[in-house]
């Protein structure tokens, strides 16, 4: 028997409740249901989009971070002392991120027509269809996308130092109208910014939005 979306959401709210994750309700007329949650829980929880998009027989969760202005004026300087060691860098990253089996995303700084960086956002982004959601896989894919963020923060943290602890800028979101160029997948709006105190998918950017 079919899962309709209220059914899935009354379960998702259901399981959500059950482990005392934080919830907060966020307005959007593209789904039928957009959470905010915390996972895990305490003072290390990051925030995570839980969405059922309208029209679509799936619950989508992201994530997105956005690297700290002090560490990425520290990549702008290995940038220019070591170009080579720059691309490893980064190119370790990716290689990470898909190792993880996430679906991710990076935001790269603009320079003219090119985005050389330095690493400005990243997203990762799981879709769990209907026939397949249960409380197990919800959970897992909340704990897989955790761990798969933790890996590039920490790799940015041992790099390039604990920042400033303020958020950097983001060139796509401000250029959204100019940033129509994917690998993967289309560009979507920016998305709603989901802070936390940590200052790669389809393609250099993919966006979970697109599942919506």
């Amino acid at each position: 028997m079919d899962m309709s979306p209220e059914e899935a959401e009354r379960l998702v709210r259901s399981w959500l409740a059950s482990e005392r994750i934080e919830i907060r309700e966020q307005d959007d007329p593209r789904a039928e249901m957009h959470l905010l949650v915390k996972y895990p829980q305490g003072k290390n929880g990051h925030m995570f989009a839980v969405v059922i998009p309208k029209n679509r027989d799936l619950l989508a969760i992201s994530s997105m971070t956005r690297v700290d202005e002090g560490q990425q004026e520290s990549m702008r300087g290995l940038m220019k002392t070591d170009e080579e060691e720059w691309k490893t860098w980064m190119h370790e990253c990716r290689m990470q991120l898909i190792a993880s089996g996430v679906d991710w995303g990076i935001h790269l700084g603009h320079s003219g027509k090119e985005r050389p960086g330095p690493l400005q956002a990243f997203n990762v982004s799981e879709p769990l269809w209907f026939d397949g959601l249960t409380k197990n896989e919800m959970m897992q894919n909340l704990r897989s996308l955790w761990l798969a963020k933790l890996g590039v923060i920490h790799e940015i943290k041992y790099t390039f130092g604990a920042g400033t602890g303020s958020p950097g800028p983001v060139d796509d979101w401000k250029n959204k109208k100019d940033s129509r160029q994917r690998t993967g997948r289309p560009s979507s709006p920016q998305p709603t910014e989901i802070q936390a105190d940590e200052s790669m998918s389809f393609g250099e950017d993919f966006d979970p939005t697109d599942w919506l």
